[in-house]
């Protein structure tokens, strides 16, 4: 029985999220009135009034008259002009994103209000205890806790990029809106700002215009770093140190961060052709880039907050040298040119000879300078970066460096960096004289070169070296960001492919050379009795740089096995050793094993490839030069056997030996981690024989146990699972793989990592993350995890601070739980029996209709928006994997996409309802509702069923069937949602409820909120489609269409 306080407080809770909603709601109409007119907003009035009314009566079970009111509505919207219907499918698409920023905003309210929040550390911790968990054995497993979240391109993120900054910052006007002290005149300015934002969201066009390059999503990527996570992360890192200590006594490490982040963007080239070994290098460049740039920004405000003069010795000492060396520096300055070490060692074969003093007002800038005062050349582009010329050569200019580190950025947009004519970037002027050699060393000394004494630079900021009693942390941050800018500069020149070397002493490399002094200074303020001022803004920046480290997210390569297998093709026939792919599975494993044992390269320099197959090498020529240090995992997928790993391995090799052998020394950082990823069935079910396989290899087992801490990596896939035999029987394939994997590492005392590729919808395996997490198989989750955030899921989850923070808690607490308190297996061994006949009939009945049936995919095209999604330009990798128009090559997200739109959302629940009918059918009716109420696993998946069921809608879903489909197969769409109502049935059953979402009252309510405003979005796109498929030119009808997926997605609340 609920609580009547939890619904009391439920209440209040709405009745705030229903005050927000009025109040955007007011102010898009306020807005629309000024910009579109009385007349037409009449109009959008009675077609919301007719769908709210239609709405009621369908939620008070009068099913006739709400049929008249929905035909009134569409009749309303199909005798409308083009006109009308793009506004009005703007204006509801507007009313539904402005929703769905108030309920977020909601969920934040809600989750500040509940003391203690539910399933926070502190929550989780305390519960754990009073189970019996030891306080030593609680903290020691937190802190050794290992997540990683991949924030992946996934193209299902609708929105532009400046909308969702516009969305952001409604959101944080709400969140201001509801403090207790703000006065009349303040929420009047506060309402003023809200008109701007909405009045600006409505003048700017919502749809991308251009398919955006992989570079492009990269950026989204770490804007999403920068915007959000760069703030959540010291919160969340603080919020469970405070946990740990209330319950064990001592706080998390400093150095110690139980999740981190990876990335696939600009690394997942499986089917994608835009992602190039260039485009990979470009990305993991520029994600160091915006690392340092970060840090910069830090470090400069901890320098004005660590003023004091008190310090342990060992800092005293480090900053006195700091001090002398910038002393032993100026000794060498001549006319305000500060010279890198480099190039003391080697200026005199480089450079004339320098002048011993400065001259005469060479300290000012040069628009002081007196005429022919001065016997040096003067630059005609003041910048930070020069070298000096002899008399008669051409003056170079060289943009500044502030302006050089944006341009270097904005050089990224069409996902290639900019080439190596640098002549042209650098602005360098050449004459008859110069040879090439003569250009390229200028060029080098312009990059290594640096006005640091001028006297803008001492209005800037006062050199150290003179003020002798400035506080030691000053000048030891100091030094830190001295590096860190280098260390940009530097990153900015291997991004614009210019030369420039720098001593490996004068940037950052590696994270414990930035942790270093940052540690020391704690160390200090610690010793001196300032612990409250270290455990400030300092910690939180050590905990960043422990989290991100100097990449922000390490990015993982993707590759289809079948590429792997055309390069080792390519190079045993090129050697005459015959054609790898047709040797079987033993003899590509002896070959492999022998060439990995070996200690020369396989592939000759020589060797001339076709195009696809030197981009496959190109990739690993990459992963050589930037190593572990950048990269996290390589993937594989559609993966099916121990050499699809090998044949990885084997390229890794030799292109880590072909690198070491050019540049004189080893390969930065270590090899990457080589991850298959099972996804079909058939694949799943093979997956633990795979690792066996493997793991009794000699040279695998023991290079995973030197290089990789004893630790394999497994991945699976819930996309192509779930499109392949439908989603019931792909959890359960999932399930059973992820037990064969874990036996499969456990017989060799292999540790393993499992990594789950899920999707936003739960047709993709998507769903609640604590849900998910808490109904994996017992001893799948040994204190690490993997997991993919995609699309819209990285905006809706970790877009705002709060949300991160709380998304973040929930990963670190149901991780533990799952490790600490194991989900419960299957009770006895009949409930597995029952599962696998629900498996069979539910996959036979999903196959015999989606891949057997002759009409379902000419169905499928008629009745939903599926062939009009390309026209989104939402991802840069196309929406099938080949050429074939058959539903297996079609990704599974514009599957799972375009059924959503139409209510429908088939892929979620196909198969399901045959499968609980027959076993119900055969008696298993009582077992069925024990499992759901004792097996963690079988709930869960009943529970996101269910969840979906409460979104689908029967007579949407009629509608677009009545007018977009034809004749001849209209009774194929009365069959399918027959099964959809046998399917609600027979959940129903099984959970015990009375009706859809009965657990869920909030997500329940939440939906139809959005009703009146989503109906009628839906009903347009229907008349949209009728007549864009008259007329497929016309690009006004084509932009309506565009807007009402836009509209669904938002009411929705995900795509695919």
């Amino acid at each position: 029985m609920t609580d009547t306080t939890d619904d009391i407080a439920e209440e209040i809770s709405f009745q705030s999220f229903d005050d927000d909603c009025k109040l955007l709601g007011n102010l898009l109409n306020d807005v629309l009135q000024r910009e579109v007119g009385g007349l037409f907003m009449e109009k959008v009035e009675r077609n919301r009034i007719l769908a709210q009314s239609a709405c009621n009566m369908r939620l008070a079970g009068i099913e006739d008259t709400a049929e008249l009111l929905e035909k009134k509505l569409a009749l309303e919207i199909s005798e409308m002009s083009l006109e009308e219907a793009l506004t009005l499918a703007r204006a509801f698409s507007h009313y539904l994103n402005l929703m769905g920023i108030a309920e977020t905003h909601h969920r934040v309210r809600k989750s500040r209000n509940i003391a203690p929040l539910s399933k926070s550390g502190d929550d989780i911790f305390g519960k754990l205890m009073q189970g019996g968990i030891s306080p030593d054995e609680l903290y020691n497993t937190v802190c050794k806790q290992e997540v990683e979240i991949v924030l992946t391109a996934h193209p299902t993120q609708i929105n532009r990029r400046t909308l969702q900054y516009k969305h952001i910052r409604i959101a944080h006007l709400l969140d201001y809106n509801d403090r207790p002290d703000l006065g009349h005149e303040d929420r009047e300015m506060l309402i003023e700002d809200l008109v701007r934002e909405i009045t600006s969201i409505w003048q700017t066009d919502e749809l991308r215009r251009h398919k955006p390059t992989p570079v492009d999503e990269a950026r989204a990527g770490l804007n999403i770093v920068e915007q959000s996570l760069w703030k959540a992360v010291p919160h969340y890192l603080r919020r469970v140190s405070n946990a740990l200590k209330k319950h064990t006594g001592k706080p998390l490490p400093l150095t110690c961060t139980p999740i981190k982040f990876g990335s696939w963007m600009g690394g997942d080239r499986d089917g994608n052709p835009n992602v190039t070994a260039k485009v990979t290098r470009d990305v993991s460049l520029l994600s160091r880039w915006m690392a340092i740039d970060l840090y910069i920004r830090e470090v400069d405000s901890l320098r004005f907050e660590l003023s004091m003069n008190e310090c342990s010795d060992r800092l005293s000492k480090v900053a006195h040298d700091i001090l002398e060396r910038d002393k032993s520096e100026d000794r060498h300055e001549g006319w305000g040119l500060a010279l890198s070490r480099n190039q003391l060692k080697h200026h005199s074969q480089q450079v004339p000879s320098l002048p011993t003093q400065l001259p005469a007002r060479a300290d000012l800038p040069s628009c002081t300078e007196n005429n022919g005062g001065s016997h040096y050349p003067k630059l005609e582009c003041p910048g930070s970066e020069y070298t000096p010329l002899k008399d008669g050569q051409d003056s170079p200019g060289l943009e500044s460096s502030h302006n050089s580190h944006h341009n270097s950025i904005k050089s990224l947009t069409n996902g290639s960096i900019a080439g190596s004519n640098g002549s042209q970037k650098a602005g360098i002027s050449r004459n008859s004289s110069f040879t090439s050699s003569t250009l390229v060393a200028q060029r080098k000394l312009f990059a290594e070169s640096k006005i640091g004494r001028s006297s803008f630079q001492k209005l800037l900021e006062p050199r150290l070296s003179e003020q002798p009693e400035i506080s030691p942390y000053r000048i030891v941050l100091g030094n830190v960001k001295e590096k860190l800018m280098k260390t940009r500069r530097r990153l900015e020149l291997l991004l614009e492919d210019l030369p420039g070397e720098y001593d490996s002493w004068d940037y950052y490399e590696t994270t414990d050379q930035l942790l270093d002094p940052l540690l020391l200074c704690y160390e200090s303020l610690q010793l001196c009795g300032s612990g409250v001022l270290a455990d400030g803004r300092l910690a939180d920046l050590i905990r960043r740089v422990v989290t991100f480290g100097m990449v922000l997210m390490k990015l993982d390569l993707r590759q289809e096995s079948g590429r792997h297998a055309e390069t080792l093709d390519a190079i045993t026939t090129y050697l005459d050793m015959g054609t790898y792919s047709e040797w079987d599975e033993d003899k590509k494993i002896e070959f492999l094993t022998r060439e990995l044992k070996g200690k020369r390269p396989l592939v000759p320099l020589s060797i001339e490839v076709a195009p696809d197959v030197k981009e496959v090498l190109d990739t690993f020529r990459v992963a050589a030069e930037l190593g572990s240090d950048s990269l996290g995992a390589y993937v594989i997928s559609m993966a099916s056997n121990a050499s699809d790993v090998l044949a990885v391995e084997l390229l890794q090799k030799d292109a880590r030996l072909a690198v070491s052998g050019e540049l004189g020394r080893p390969c930065p950082g270590g090899t990457l981690r080589v991850v298959p990823l099972f996804e079909t069935v058939k694949d799943l079910r093979e997956a633990g024989s795979v690792i066996r396989k493997l793991l009794s290899i000699d040279w695998y087992r023991e290079h995973v146990i030197k290089n990789h801490n004893g630790h394999q990596e497994v991945m699976v896939g819930y996309s192509d699972s779930g499109k392949d035999a439908g989603r019931f029987t792909a959890a359960w394939e999932l399930y059973k793989a992820q037990e064969d994997v874990v036996a499969a590492c456990n017989e060799y005392g292999i540790k393993v990592t499992l990594f789950h590729g899920r999707g936003g919808s739960i047709g993709r395996g998507g769903g609640p993350t604590y849900l998910a997490i808490q109904s994996q198989p017992p001893g799948s989750v040994m204190g690490t995890l993997r997991s993919t955030e995609q699309g819209e899921m990285v905006q809706a989850k970790f877009g705002l601070p709060l949300t991160a923070v709380r998304q973040l808690e929930i990963y670190t607490t149901a991780v533990l739980l799952a490790t600490l308190k194991p989900p419960q297996p299957p009770r006895e061994e009949k409930w597995r029996n029952v599962m696998e006949e629900i498996s069979k009939i539910s996959c036979q009945n999903y196959r015999s209709t989606v891949y057997e049936n002759p009409e379902f995919l000419a169905y499928f095209h008629e009745a939903t928006p599926q062939a009009e999604l390309g026209f989104l330009n939402i991802g840069s990798r196309p929406t099938r994997r080949k050429s074939s128009t058959g539903i297996g090559h079609l990704r599974a997200i514009p599957w799972v996409f375009a059924w959503t739109q139409t209510r429908f959302v088939l892929p979620a629940w196909l198969g399901v309802g045959a499968g609980l009918k027959g076993a119900c059918e055969k008696g298993h009716t009582e077992d069925l509702k024990a499992m759901y109420k004792e097996w963690p696993f079988f709930q869960s998946t009943i529970d996101l069923i269910e969840m979906v069921l409460g979104k689908a809608d029967i007579p949407i879903a009629k509608h677009y069937d009545e007018v977009l489909v034809s004749q001849n197969r209209q009774e194929l769409g009365a069959e399918l949602r027959r099964e959809l109502v046998t399917t609600e049935k027979y959940v129903l059953v099984v959970s015990g409820h009375e009706k859809l979402s009965e657990n869920n009252r909030s997500l329940r309510r939440l939906i139809e909120s959005r009703l009146p405003y989503l109906n009628p979005m839906n009903m347009l796109q229907v008349e949209v489609l009728k007549r864009l498929r008259r007329d497929d030119d016309n690009h006004k009808l084509r932009d309506a269409l565009l807007i009402t997926i836009n509209g669904i997605a938002a009411g929705m609340r995900n795509t695919g």
